[in-house]
């Protein structure tokens, strides 16, 4: 074995043990009795494999996932196959960046037949011609950051009701529940509140008005995978939600890395499409 292929399984090897496990800079150097300046090395000079992905139909599961402030990577996750097949290091996401993403692997080949989303805010228009789900799971946290998790407001409580069957049930039949709550509450829903230091009329129950609009907005998208069976659309982006969790762990075990160690981690994550 040459020495150039021996260093080299060397540096592959110190790199799954830190990437996969929980292993520390300090703990690698104490296993293969390394200095501690040479496992870090080693680690700096691995290069994570780029994957290659054959073009085919995909279905695509796509979020961002943010470590503090200014720091996210956007990912693109094939349903059908489960695997990470693009993903993008961002301060923030925007409408923009995903639809770029879509296109890049359009251009390298890959049918996208479905789009699932958080429906962030013009999602939907910007994929008009694909059928899009939003996330059920994310519009129920939505409501929740509205009215919280035990409103007091009867008109809450009865909203929170329907809200938790979102999962359980299909677009005719929310759609009933959610037209006959706004008859009953409509009047209220429309109650205003004069502010008498800018002296405008407000809202009165602005967060439960808000949470119902929410809902109407959204109700086309929340049941696409009942509008397409044949393409077994997931309702959520839990495939990617379990990825993100456990590469936060992943990260946190590794706290205080520089931001090219972190991205370097990161990537080898995503390209070995890790879920647990």
């Amino acid at each position: 074995m040459s020495f150039g292929v021996k260093k080299r399984k060397t540096h592959v090897k110190l790199w799954k043990k830190y990437s996969r496990g929980k292993q520390t800079y300090k703990q690698l150097s104490q296993q293969t009795r390394l200095s501690l300046s040479t496992v870090q090395r080693k680690i700096n000079e691995h290069e994570v494999e780029s994957q290659v992905s054959h073009p085919r139909k995909v279905l695509i599961v796509m979020d961002t996932v943010y470590w503090g402030r200014g720091y996210g990577v956007m990912v693109f996750r094939d349903w059908y196959n489960r695997e990470n097949l693009l993903w993008k290091f961002l301060e923030y996401e925007t409408i923009f960046l995903y639809k770029a993403g879509i296109r890049e692997l359009e251009d390298r080949g890959f049918e996208v037949v479905a789009i699932v989303a958080d429906g962030r805010r013009g999602i939907f228009k910007a994929f008009k011609d694909i059928p899009v789900q939003m996330c059920q799971f994310h519009q129920m946290q939505i409501i929740k950051r509205y009215i919280t998790s035990k409103p007091k407001l009867l008109a809450g409580i009865e909203l929170k009701a329907i809200v938790d069957r979102l999962t359980r049930t299909d677009e005719p039949s929310f759609a009933g529940w959610l037209k006959d709550w706004y008859e009953r509450w409509r009047i209220f829903l429309n109650e205003k509140t004069l502010n008498p230091v800018t002296n405008v009329n407000n809202f009165t129950h602005s967060r439960i008005r808000s949470a119902y609009l929410s809902l109407k907005h959204n109700l086309p998208y929340l049941f696409t995978c009942q509008q397409y069976p044949d393409l077994g659309i997931p309702n959520t982006t839990n495939s990617l939600d379990g990825s993100f969790g456990h590469i936060k762990d992943k990260v946190r075990v590794h706290r205080g890395l520089k931001r090219n160690r972190r991205q370097k981690l990161i990537e080898e994550l995503l390209t070995k499409n890790v879920t647990h």
